[in-house]
């Protein structure tokens, strides 16, 4: 019988859209999409690995498309980051649901309903075996998730960002639209940006760069997508630092 795999990092960071969680819903949270996810990381967690989760808000709403309605881009970017907080909160409980601890920090102080976020919160978490959901982006407007994904990995010295799609890995065009398309095994962050792949923004790619953290990009609408990605067993591209 072989061994089971062992996870390729110590401490991740992964990204989740807010739009993952809705599953076939036009909004909101799907509980049995939170349940899953929720169980794939506490399964992944149990591999020892230290996990810091950043969810995204569109679920509920996103800041650009308020700007594009006619709310001024830095509150509608705040009612977004507002979003990312009730996401954060409904995964927290489905992953206590699931027996695991789990600590929901924001950015933005709302100390009624969850920690503030700061660096030795979160390490402080990480370290009981907690998993540390990251509410609220970077606490500033025009800022993606996908970059308070990226600050949070250099910051909490996270070996790899992962980055859940809806797709498993970085394509040469959309899978959904052209039947062409073929998967990157392997890009580098320079590539990623020179070829402007879409799966992350320019700023994260380039943060990521600067602190050579490599980026996992996988699909997660798969049961164990999370743990198949940690110890390489499942469909992903790599993105690393050049030489």
């Amino acid at each position: 019988m072989s061994a089971p795999a062992k996870p390729a990092f110590r401490r991740v960071v992964v990204k989740l859209s807010g739009e993952a969680l809705q599953g076939g819903m036009t909004h909101g949270h799907d509980p049995a999409v939170l349940k899953r996810i929720a169980a794939d990381l506490v399964s992944a967690a149990n591999l020892g690995v230290e996990i810091a989760v950043v969810v995204g808000g569109g679920n509920f709403f996103r800041g650009i498309q308020g700007a594009d309605k006619g709310i001024e881009r830095a509150r509608a970017d705040s009612i977004g980051m507002l979003a990312t907080v009730m996401n954060a909160l409904a995964m927290e409980h489905a992953i206590e649901e699931e027996g695991h601890s789990a600590r929901a920090l924001s950015a933005i102080a709302m100390p009624s309903i969850c920690e503030v976020y700061s660096r030795q919160t979160a390490l402080h978490h990480l370290a009981k075996g907690r998993i540390v959901m990251l509410a609220g982006g970077t606490g500033n407007p025009f800022f993606t998730t996908d970059t308070g994904a990226a600050l949070r990995g250099a910051e909490l010295s996270c070996d790899a960002i992962m980055k859940a799609t809806q797709v498993d890995g970085i394509y040469t065009a959309d899978p959904k639209k052209d039947p062409t398309a073929t998967r990157y095994e392997r890009l580098t962050h320079d590539e990623a940006i020179a070829r402007n792949l879409a799966v992350m923004d320019t700023a994260a790619f380039a943060l990521a760069r600067e602190n050579r953290i490599p980026i996992i990009v996988f699909s997660i609408r798969e049961p164990g997508a999370i743990r198949a990605a940690l110890t390489g067993e499942g469909r992903s591209t790599l993105v690393a630092p050049g030489a």
